[in-house]
């Protein structure tokens, strides 16, 4: 289910090997000559808390959220932030 989760997750946020948004005809990057200013800022936001969210997902269900075999309660955030950033890590 993980192995699965992961490859539905890089299709859907259109990352490498699924990062054919475009057509071959559309050689000068398609949707980032069509956005300018702040809507590209906007596109790109979108395209990165889309991957911080599949990130934030997959600790909950797969890696146990903020659980550690030892109970700090003051340091769960930081596991949590931890896990989440090896998997942004992966995705770029």
């Amino acid at each position: 289910m993980f192995l699965m989760f992961i490859i539905s997750m890089l299709a859907e946020t259109n990352r490498h090997p699924f990062d054919l948004p475009e057509a071959e005809s559309e050689l000068v990057s398609g949707y980032n000559v069509e956005y300018s200013g702040m809507s590209f800022a906007l596109f790109f936001l979108g395209e990165y808390s889309a991957m911080f969210f599949m990130s934030s997902y997959i600790v909950v269900l797969f890696l146990g959220g903020s659980f550690l075999p030892l109970n700090f309660f003051f340091l769960q955030p930081f596991i949590f932030g931890f896990k989440v950033i090896f998997f942004i890590f992966i995705f770029i």
